[in-house]
C-alpha cells in the first residue's frame, strides 16, 4: 500500500508540474488548426522515455519487480460496450480536458470542473458495474 501511496503521489506531482492537470493545456493540445500547442507531446516522449526501458526489463525478468504476475484483462475481444467505452471517454476527454488521472488532481485541487468530472466519472464506474436487469 505503502508503494502504491507513493507512485500515486509521484504521478499527481508529475501530472500538476507537466501541465497535463491544466485542462486548457491539454485541450490546446487537443486543438486540430491554429491554437495548437504541442508542449504535451514531449510529455509523452518522456513518458515513453522511462517506460520502454521498464517493459524491456519486464519481457527480460518474465515477471514484475513488485508482484508475482501480470495481470491480464480478462478478454482480448473488441465488442460493442468497449468500443461505446472508447468513444465516450475520448469525447469526453476532449470536451472536459480531464482524463481520470488528471482529473483526481484537479479535484483534489478543488478546481470546480474537474470536481463535476470526477464526480460523474464515478457514476459512470459505478453504473458500469451495477447489475443490469433483463426484461
Amino acid at each position: 500500500m505503502l508503494v502504491a501511496a507513493a507512485a500515486g503521489a509521484l504521478f499527481g506531482i508529475g501530472l500538476v508540474v507537466s501541465g497535463m492537470a491544466d485542462p486548457a493545456r491539454v485541450l490546446a493540445f487537443l486543438t486540430v488548426g491554429p491554437g495548437w500547442n504541442p508542449s504535451l507531446a514531449f510529455v509523452m516522449a518522456g513518458a515513453l522515455a522511462i517506460t520502454l526501458p521498464g517493459f524491456a526489463l519486464l519481457r527480460w525478468r518474465g515477471q514484475p519487480l513488485l508482484a508475482g504476475s501480470l495481470s491480464k484483462p480478462p478478454s482480448r475481444q473488441l465488442d460493442r460496450s468497449l468500443i461505446a467505452g472508447a468513444l465516450i471517454f475520448g469525447v469526453g476527454w476532449g470536451l472536459a480536458g480531464y482524463c481520470p488521472g488528471p482529473g483526481i488532481v484537479g479535484a483534489a485541487l478543488v478546481q470546480p470542473g474537474a470536481l463535476i468530472f470526477v464526480a460523474f466519472m464515478l457514476l459512470g464506474g459505478w453504473r458500469a458495474r451495477s447489475p443490469r436487469k433483463t426484461a
